[in-house]
């Protein structure tokens, strides 16, 4: 293991003995500590794994993954002030946004090294689809629809539709880097290969329980306002929510991809 993946776990088991000896200013802001050491225990196990990771081969992409990281969760907070799902206790209720833009900036990279290393661990290699399926116009058309749609409906009632906010930014963005030839679950989905759509979806679940999982045991921490389907908690969070996780792991990869090619295509247009 690297070294940094043995400062990730110091930083981990700080956190978890701090949740009980309440040290200030650590347990006011646990979050980017415990997460910041999560990521560098995942990067070591992909270098073991692969002799490369995101910090000794890729720093480059790393840092973008932390920018746009913290550029995603704050358009949801944006979204969030229409449909109240969640809020933080009252001591903190972002006050400080520069510590919760370092917190927030752990979201991407956690969910891409945590995919890193279950890919190369090469749990879905032989899962397929059995036919290939042929990708017409009028599914992305569609899907872009349902994603446009799946946006709107929540600000405009967010008691009934607050699910579809989880769902609405794969089906608006995914058809796109399809079309764009970037990576896509669609692509993947085509040629039959199940192994990124899988992995993204155990991501999804492993990092959303371990993020109730810390949250829960914090003292300054979000709870949820979520109508109709708020009861069987574990952790803070409903039994029914962690359903979300699914589609959020899709979210976020079609974002990620989709801000990628973005960036890069005002520059091959400038290097043409």
């Amino acid at each position: 293991m690297k070294w940094y993946g043995i400062l990730g776990i110091v930083m981990i088991l700080f956190t978890e003995i701090n949740f009980v000896l309440k040290l200030q200013p650590f347990a006011k802001f646990y979050f980017p500590i415990v997460w910041f050491g999560y990521i560098l225990v995942m990067d070591s196990l992909v270098y073991k794994i692969n002799k490369k990771s995101l910090l000794t081969a890729n720093k480059k992409r790393f840092l973008l993954l932390l920018i746009l990281s913290a550029i995603f969760w704050w358009v949801f907070e944006f979204i969030n002030l229409f449909t109240n799902n969640w809020d933080y206790t009252s001591s903190l209720k972002l006050s400080s946004s520069l510590w919760a833009t370092i917190s927030f900036a752990t979201v991407l990279p956690a969910f891409f090294e945590t995919s890193e290393l279950l890919i190369s661990m090469h749990i879905f290699d032989k899962v397929k689809l059995h036919k290939q399926h042929k990708i017409k116009k009028s599914l992305l058309f569609g899907m872009l629809f349902i994603g446009i749609i799946a946006l709107i409906l929540p600000l405009l009632s967010p008691k009934i539709f607050f699910p579809f906010v989880w769902l609405s930014l794969f089906f608006l963005l995914d058809p796109i880097n399809y079309m764009n030839r970037q990576p896509s679950v669609i692509q993947h989905l085509k040629d039959k290969k199940l192994t990124i759509p899988l992995t993204l979806l155990l991501t999804g679940i492993i990092l959303g329980l371990l993020w109730e999982f810390w949250n829960y045991y914090a003292i300054i921490k979000w709870t949820y306002n979520v109508p109709y389907v708020g009861f069987l908690k574990i952790f803070e969070m409903p039994i029914l929510g962690y359903f979300g996780y699914f589609p959020f792991a899709l979210e976020l990869y079609a974002m990620y991809h989709f801000c990628v090619y973005l960036i890069r295509k005002p520059y091959k247009i400038y290097k043409s």
